[in-house]
């Protein structure tokens, strides 16, 4: 067993840092290590932050995204068209779509997939708050941008079925290869869906 090279403090921080996706144990170290090497430049402004977000943001209870307010900056922005509502899992997929500038649309978040096996049911999700919103009227099109994988096809066909009696558009992500891709290097559930979805050149 390899033996502590700083103290507890220390160790602390970088068992933490391990718990952020993306980084494990060598990351964390060197995460750590760049933090207390740039202490007064990084760490009082990050503490700083963390705290402000630990007391100040708050889930959007319109739309489920992040922030510090209530309704949501996107939520308050009369720019978007609100006809057009985009469906999610998560606030990371929402950022996503927003860093790509794909679209100009309201957004609701879901909070997950419905996931029998991993106990998520429809009282787990954010379904109630999505069918008022259209009901209440001006939504013209949903769109389902939620991910390829059973789970998210099994919860846009049930979105589909909750919003069957509504006057609305339902519209899903385009699926198949990637811009940049290479055919070789897809896997054949890609390829599949690709060629069933093509479109007019």
């Amino acid at each position: 067993m390899a033996e502590r090279v700083a103290g507890p403090e220390i160790e602390r921080l970088i068992q933490l840092l391990a718990r952020l996706p993306g980084l494990g144990p060598r990351s964390a170290r060197r995460a750590a290590l760049h933090l207390i090497r740039k202490k007064d430049e990084l760490f009082a402004p990050l503490a700083d932050a963390m705290q402000v977000a630990r007391e100040r943001i708050i889930v959007c209870r319109e739309c489920g995204n992040v922030d510090t307010l209530d309704p949501c900056t996107i939520c308050r922005d009369e720019r978007r068209d609100a006809s057009v509502l985009v469906v999610v899992e998560t606030v990371a997929d929402l950022w996503a779509l927003e860093r790509a500038n794909a679209i100009r649309a309201r957004f609701h978040v879901l909070g997950g997939v419905l996931s029998p096996l991993d106990g998520v049911g429809p009282k787990d999700l954010n379904l109630d708050r999505l069918v008022a919103r259209v009901v209440e009227g001006g939504v013209q099109e949903v769109i389902l941008a939620v991910n390829a994988t059973v789970d998210g096809q099994t919860t846009a066909h049930y979105i589909t079925d909750l919003l069957s009696h509504a006057a609305v558009k339902i519209t899903r992500l385009a699926h198949g290869v990637p811009v940049g891709g290479e055919l070789d290097y897809l896997d054949e559930g890609t390829l599949s869906a690709a060629m069933r979805q093509r479109t007019t050149f």
